[in-house]
């Protein structure tokens, strides 16, 4: 089986991230942190590379039987896929061939054909003779647009010659051009502008074949944009994959600045409960269709005066503002909680409510 490893709640939803030709699970580490706090995280290495060993594969079908056999033993029946060059491809080879299996796919410097059959077989012969050290220095210049990773370099080197050859046979025997329209996962399409592997133009025509895909296009990215553009890569795959139930509706409420700053302080000790009041408080009381969010933000404000949450009072003062309700309504719910919550806890109220209405104003 291929080498990989398990990042994020167990409870999160599915999402596999493969690698490029000649990297390893390290590609993705820019990106995991942020994607662990939601999804659960399946990364491999392609067999020979990383800590797989070289296990027999030399076309493109034969990569994804063995990324469903990993997949089928973390016990994936389905997943969200992203991947990187070859990683895409076996990503778009599943979405056709096991269409079941796929919930969502995006496409990372990827293609629908790498370019002529023969240069692959030309290099699956140099690797065999020579190994993969002759290919490093000029990757480093296809791979990034700024600094090399001399961290993925190093994986390059160290791949298993005749597990890398294989990998480059599997890519000269790839074509899916005939068949991108039998991908109907939602997808997405991320190109580096700076590419000379698979240069955009490849990238348009995946989205041009697979319908409904998003294509999006990054400068300064080279062939391996998640180490190039981390952070955009990150915040295109964010945008891509489902959020977690709830999640949405507590944005529109909250508001996306602040809902930032709690997931961006979420740890390890935190993250359960920032999953369970996503899903529960915002994907399920909150979307209730029997209270309309001005209503809600009337309970929720009295709640919050009565208990003397004056922290998330001042929160939801905002969030009142965004569900409709007028500066003298939120009086108003503030002077009904004196009567039966308390002047002292309405004064604290007033005060906090006060500061809000001036800063929002402002």
């Amino acid at each position: 089986m291929l080498q990989h490893r398990m990042d994020g709640p167990e409870r999160g939803e599915p999402l596999v991230l493969a690698p490029s030709l000649g990297t390893s699970t390290r590609l993705w580490e820019p990106q995991v942190r942020t994607l662990a706090r939601t999804y659960r995280v399946l990364r491999f290495d392609l067999p020979g590379h990383g800590g797989s060993k070289p296990l027999p594969a030399s076309t493109v079908e034969e990569l994804a039987a063995l990324v469903l056999e990993v997949t089928e033993a973390a016990g994936m029946e389905s997943f969200h896929y992203a991947g990187v060059s070859i990683g895409g491809a076996i990503g778009a080879t599943l979405a056709v061939r096991h269409p079941g299996r796929v919930r969502s796919l995006a496409m990372v410097c990827s293609s629908a054909r790498f370019g002529d059959p023969e240069g692959w077989h030309e290099r699956a012969a140099l690797v065999r003779e020579e190994g993969t050290g002759p290919l490093v220095e000029g990757a480093a210049g296809r791979w990034f647009a700024g600094p090399p990773d001399q961290a993925l370099l190093d994986d390059l080197a160290a791949a298993d010659p005749a597990a890398y050859a294989a990998c480059c046979e599997a890519l000269a025997g790839y074509d899916l051009r005939a068949e991108l329209a039998q991908i109907t996962v939602p997808t997405l399409v991320v190109a580096g502008r700076d590419d000379p592997a698979t240069p955009p133009a490849h990238a348009r025509e995946l989205a041009d074949g697979i319908p409904g895909a998003t294509l999006v296009e990054l400068p300064g990215a080279a062939h391996l944009a998640p180490a190039d553009q981390p952070e955009r890569v990150t915040k295109a795959l964010l945008d891509h994959l489902p959020s977690v139930p709830g999640m949405r509706v507590r944005r529109e409420v909250l508001g996306d600045a602040h809902v930032d700053r709690a997931v961006a302080r979420t740890t390890d000790f935190t993250r359960d409960f920032q999953d369970f009041i996503t899903r529960y408080a915002w994907g399920e009381i909150w979307t209730r269709p029997g209270l309309d969010r001005r209503t809600r933000s009337c309970i929720t404000l009295t709640a919050l005066v009565a208990r003397g949450h004056l922290d998330e009072l001042a929160m939801h003062v905002r969030a009142a503002l965004r569900n409709g309700l007028t500066p003298d309504e939120i009086g108003e719910v503030l002077l009904q909680s004196a009567v039966y919550c308390g002047v002292p806890a309405a004064n604290a109220a007033f005060a906090v409510a006060q500061r809000v209405l001036n800063e929002e104003k402002d």
